[in-house]
């Protein structure tokens, strides 16, 4: 049924009110709010209470969300974020927290925050961590400006940060602000890291190199210990993207492959809300050499108490304002102390049978671009563009399903690329769906493409020219199509 625009369903002088009496005078606007900034004639739509909760339901449905559909976005980590995590962040102690509370009153905080820091610390190999970054691509940023601060400290001229064809497209824009020369260096046909054309591509100018692992196509660096060992002869940094991080969680750590500055995705790895912008944490950990370079404060002891530390010799400063999201952090933690060593372990071996699961199951049907992978698979849709839809198509054909489309078009060095990441939450009834779907859709391209390609057919909007709505964007509201 279409939903009209709230506007469009009032009547005037419809309204609910429940307050008979009131024991004390009713202020009017005018008494609150200074005479320049009052407005009149302000057309609020009239409404009552039902028909108020009526329409912000039904919109509500047709929302996609992680607890109504799957969501198999690769390359993101769309993990499901437990009740219990709300239900503890919302806990009256948390909720009520000021910033500006003195230290003294907040000790349970500061412990969440130093008992999440030492929980990420044994899990990763870093040395310290700081939580003031809000999104990966901000630790990012954090990361990088830290390896320059540093370089510039020891007086060493570093100007190329190198960057994997596969990579984020964070990464070279994060090197681009910093001010560097991004260089790529191109996988081979096994989807790795190149080590020939990257010993061509290092030099003495070579500040960094920024990878995930696995890395974007699904697939673990086996030669990481050898890509350090070139970056590092020649002073330069590691630098981990950690969007990738959920199959490794409990097998092994970015320390030992060599990394000395990462990020985490606390809203992708751990659990916490994932989407709409945020909020989320870019946790960044660093070896000992990087520490004195940490954005600041950091949370430390001192006669038994803890402190916000605001000392720090080469820090970068602050990247925003206080401490970090800090709910965002308390979800993370958690997350952690109710999955501890064993569950983790368990989710990481989840996550990577589950991906594994899908591309053995649709691999006589799609293009597996690679004969093995980690916790995400990457399928090349060009048969079925061939016979008349593409990998946009099938995602948008997804939706009159319930599911939520993969990542359409990453990596791009795979052409008609769909990547599919199920994580750990996912049940097998889920991903048999989700599988079935996929081989209906394939037969639909043979028999009718039309249907593919003209999908969605469910939605209250179906097929729209995106690129025209984001060049062209149009927010006004037309009554009656006036």
């Amino acid at each position: 049924m279409e939903e009209r625009v709230i506007f469009e369903k009032g009547r005037q002088g419809r309204k609910t009110n429940y307050i008979k009496k009131l024991s004390f005078p009713l202020r009017e606007p005018k008494d609150l709010i200074p005479q320049q900034f009052l407005r009149e004639n302000l057309n609020l739509s009239c409404l009552g209470e039902l028909e108020v909760i009526r329409h912000y339901t039904n919109l509500a449905r047709r929302n996609f969300s992680v607890d109504a559909n799957f969501y198999p976005l690769g390359s993101c980590t769309m993990k499901y974020n437990p009740k219990i995590n709300e239900d503890l962040a919302n806990l009256e102690g948390f909720l009520n927290l000021h910033p500006y509370q003195e230290q003294n009153c907040i000790q349970g905080a500061l412990e969440v925050i130093r008992g999440l820091e030492g929980i990420l610390c044994e899990i990763t190999g870093m040395k310290r961590f700081s939580f003031q970054a809000s999104s990966g691509a901000q630790g990012e940023l954090v990361g990088m400006l830290m390896i320059k601060k540093y370089h510039q400290i020891k007086r060493k001229k570093k100007t190329r940060v190198i960057i994997p064809d596969s990579s984020h497209g964070t990464n070279p824009a994060t090197a681009s602000m910093c001010g560097y020369k991004t260089l790529v260096v191109e996988s081979t046909k096994g989807g790795l890291i190149d080590l020939n054309k990257l010993s061509k591509l290092v030099d003495d100018e070579t500040a960094a190199i920024m990878l995930t692992n696995p890395n974007t196509l699904g697939l673990f660096e086996e030669n990481i210990l050898k890509i350090s060992e070139i970056i590092h002869r020649k002073g330069g940094f590691l630098y981990y993207d950690g969007a990738n991080f959920n199959p490794l969680l409990g097998k092994t750590s970015p320390s030992l492959m060599g990394f000395d500055v990462i990020h985490l995705n606390l809203h992708k790895t751990f659990s916490t809300p994932h989407g709409c912008g945020g909020p989320g944490a870019g946790a960044v950990g660093v070896r000992d050499e990087l520490i004195d370079f940490l954005p600041l404060p950091l949370v430390d002891y001192d006669n038994n108490k803890l402190y916000l530390n605001y000392r720090g010799k080469h820090s970068i400063g602050k990247v925003r304002s206080f401490y970090g999201n800090f709910t965002v952090l308390l979800k993370a933690y958690i997350y952690l102390l109710r999955l501890g060593r064993e569950g983790l372990l368990r989710a990481a071996c989840n996550c990577v049978i589950n991906a594994n699961y899908i591309r053995e199951k649709l691999k006589n049907h799609y293009e597996v671009v690679f004969p093995k992978c980690m916790h995400e698979v990457v399928f090349s849709c060009v048969k079925q563009k061939a016979k008349g839809a593409g990998s946009y198509d099938i995602a948008k054909r997804l939706i009159d399903y319930g599911i939520h489309p993969p990542t359409m078009y990453f990596p791009l060095i795979v052409k008609e690329a769909l990547m599919a990441e199920p994580t750990e939450t996912e049940s097998k009834q889920t991903l048999d769906y989700f599988i079935q779907v996929m081989i209906d859709i394939d037969r639909e391209i043979s028999h009718t493409p039309e249907l593919v390609k003209s999908a969605p057919h469910t939605m209250p909007v179906k097929r729209v020219d995106e690129v025209r709505a984001a060049r062209f964007p149009d927010l006004r509201w037309k009554k009656n199509g006036g």
